[in-house]
This record gives structure tokens, C-alpha cells and sequence, in this order.
């Protein structure tokens, strides 16, 4: 058995004492939980971070097959991500079965000192050709079989789509009932469209207020549907591609809100150019960028960075947390993830008063290289 020590988030509110970890799973958790009016100090023990759109890091990519899945999810792992779900992008059908399949290869067998991969997150090529973003050009109608085949070949945690396309209703139907969590995103839909989708089985928003139709008050678009009534959606909290009082806006308004890297290969590596399917990405500092120097192109954000950044926009550490952990893991259907809770699995982030990852345990067993 091993324990981890610290001001430990739990449901409700935070334990002054100790995590007792026995295997893959936390035992139980002992101490003295603070009064609401008692601030907790560091070290904070919080539930390992669960991304889900991460298409690499660490100069690997998800489309490069199952070598390259292991190595961003090692990556990510020394960054807190405990769980994840590998993110394609529009590709070709045989890029994209490829790339399905080396994810599936990781989900079946993972070795020690992997993030957890729960499925994949498929983004695209059921999007509008319109509103590409940085996606590459290779979007395709909506095809409900096309969907089922990928879907045998690993499953699709959260897919990516635009609702306003023909045929997207017989799509999202599909999705839904292979229990995938079906996204609006890449997308021109107008919010009276968007939220017919909702009502049709979506669940969320892909990279709220990126690559979709806005906030005009008279001309509302999927933006202004997510906070008129979506209860889910996913956020990227780089600050570059949300300004901050944007994050809160949406923070206010989308009761699960939570926060994702879509992190690419330049994650973590030096300035220079990177590949993001097909297009060539440049890195320049905190951002990845398109050839033409003003596309943003993914992010080269990790979750320890996301959870400091939403502090920093305003948002109570609790929030952060959950955006970081609890929700997403709800989000797709696992309960036994994104909390710290006697039964679940034992992924934990030790972090110190500057919320920088001291420790990682990944089921139970510390990450030595943190």
C-alpha cells in the first residue's frame, strides 16, 4: 500500500490528511475535512486531469500510429493527464482507420507510465468544408456506416461534426448509440440548428468559441447555442485561442464546462515546425501557428498549464479542478476517473503552493520522471 499526503479535493470540499492507495485503486482517504470557511494549503492533492482532445505531444502525433500514441501519452502523463482520448484530425479514410487503429493497439494493452487512453475523439471529416480551422481539406459528408466501421475498429469516445450538414441527424443517431459522446463543432450551424442537434442526441461543444459560428445578437450561431443550452462543452484555456473574460463568460453560462489542451506534436519540443496531418504547423513560443502566421493551429497547452491558467483568469481552484478532472471524466460516462473518491482509480496530482506537478500517480504507482 502507498498514501500521498496533502490538502486533498474532494466531493464537497477538501480533507487535511492522507490518500491510502492500495493497487490501482484509492482505499480510502483519512484526515480532517476543512470547514468552508478554511482555506487548504499546498501540497494539493487533486484527481488526476483527463484531456479529451490531445492530438500529440513530445513530437509525436496520434495520426502516426501506435509508437507515436504511446509517446504522447507518457508525455502528457508527466504533466498530470492521467486518462485521455488520442484526437484525429480530417484525413483520408485510410489515414484515419490507421490512425484508429494505433490508438485501439494503446487502449488494449498499455504499459506503465501511459495516461490511460479511454478511446478516441474523432474530429472531423464530418465537419463543414466551410469552417475547416485548421483542419486539413479533406472533409466528407456525414455517412452514419462510415461511422459504425470506426467505431468497430476502437471505440470513439467524443466525435466532432457539424450539425447543419445533410444528413448529420442520421449521424448523430448513430454516435449516440454507440455510446459516443457526439460534438458540434468546425461548424456554420445557426443556434436554432444547433440546438435541434442537442435535442437529437449531441452532448457538447468542440473548442467553444474556435471554429464555429458566434455571438451576433441578431444572427446567433453555435457560440451563442452553447450558452443559451448547452450543459457541456469543451474549452481550450491556452489563453490564446479564448481571451480570459470569454473563459469566465462561458465558465457562468455552461453548468460543465471543462477544459481540454488539443495539444499537437510541438507540445513540449523546441521552436520549429511540426506536422498536424497534413499541414505543416510552425511552433513560436506558447503557440502553434499555420503557414500563414496568423491561423492558430492546436496548441502546445498540457492540463497542469490549463488548470493554472483558469486560476489565473479568476476561477476558484475548486472550478479549475473540476474542469480539469471531474467533469470530462463525467463527461464520457467514468465515474471511476476525475475523482477522489474510496473505489476509484488511483490517479492523483500532487501539486505544490505554484500548482506545479510534484508527483503523478498513474493506478497507483508513482511516475519516477516527474
Amino acid at each position: 500500500m502507498t498514501s500521498l499526503r496533502g490538502s486533498i479535493r474532494v466531493a464537497g470540499g477538501w480533507v487535511d490528511g492522507e490518500i491510502v492507495v492500495a493497487g490501482d485503486r484509492i482505499a480510502a482517504i483519512e484526515g480532517r475535512r476543512l470547514a468552508p470557511a478554511e482555506t487548504p494549503g499546498p501540497p494539493y492533492v487533486v484527481p488526476g486531469f483527463v484531456d479529451l482532445h490531445v492530438h500529440g505531444g513530445d513530437g509525436a502525433d496520434a495520426m502516426e500510429g501506435e509508437d507515436a500514441v504511446r509517446r504522447m501519452a507518457r508525455f502528457h502523463a508527466c504533466h498530470g493527464t492521467t486518462a485521455l482520448a488520442p484526437t484525429t484530425v480530417t484525413a483520408p479514410r485510410a489515414d484515419i482507420e490507421a490512425a484508429l487503429a494505433g490508438i485501439e493497439s494503446v487502449r488494449r494493452a498499455p504499459a506503465t507510465g501511459e495516461a490511460l487512453v479511454l478511446g478516441a475523439h474523432l474530429e472531423g471529416p464530418f465537419i463543414n468544408p466551410d469552417k475547416l480551422g485548421a483542419q486539413p481539406p479533406f472533409a466528407i459528408p456525414p455517412d452514419p456506416v462510415l461511422a459504425r466501421a470506426w467505431s468497430a475498429l476502437c471505440p470513439l469516445v467524443v466525435a466532432t461534426l457539424a450539425p447543419e450538414l445533410p444528413g448529420a441527424g442520421e449521424l448523430i443517431a448513430a454516435l449516440a448509440g454507440l455510446g459516443c459522446r457526439v460534438q458540434i463543432g468546425h461548424s456554420l450551424a445557426g443556434a436554432e440548428e444547433a440546438e435541434k442537434a442537442l435535442a437529437a442526441g449531441a452532448s457538447g461543444f468542440t473548442h467553444l468559441f474556435n471554429a464555429m459560428s458566434g455571438l451576433d445578437h441578431r444572427d446567433p450561431g453555435c457560440a451563442a447555442a452553447a450558452l443559451a443550452f448547452g450543459q457541456s462543452a469543451e474549452i481550450i484555456p491556452d489563453l490564446h485561442h479564448v481571451a480570459p473574460a470569454m473563459i469566465r463568460a462561458a465558465a457562468r453560462c455552461v453548468p460543465q464546462l471543462y477544459a481540454v489542451t488539443d495539444a499537437i506534436s510541438a507540445a513540449g519540443m523546441p521552436d520549429g515546425t511540426y506536422r498536424l496531418g497534413s499541414h505543416s504547423v510552425e511552433k513560436r513560443g506558447e503557440r502553434a501557428l499555420m503557414q500563414d502566421g496568423a491561423t492558430l493551429a492546436g496548441s502546445v497547452l498540457t492540463m497542469d498549464r490549463a488548470l493554472r491558467n483558469l486560476v489565473a483568469t479568476g476561477l476558484p481552484l475548486e472550478t479549475a479542478i473540476a474542469m480539469a478532472s471531474t467533469r470530462p471524466a463525467d463527461h464520457v460516462g467514468r465515474p471511476d476517473l476525475g475523482r477522489i473518491a474510496a473505489g476509484a482509480r488511483a490517479d492523483l496530482v500532487r501539486l505544490d503552493r505554484d500548482l506545479q506537478v510534484e508527483t503523478v500517480l498513474l493506478a497507483g504507482a508513482a511516475l519516477p520522471d516527474v
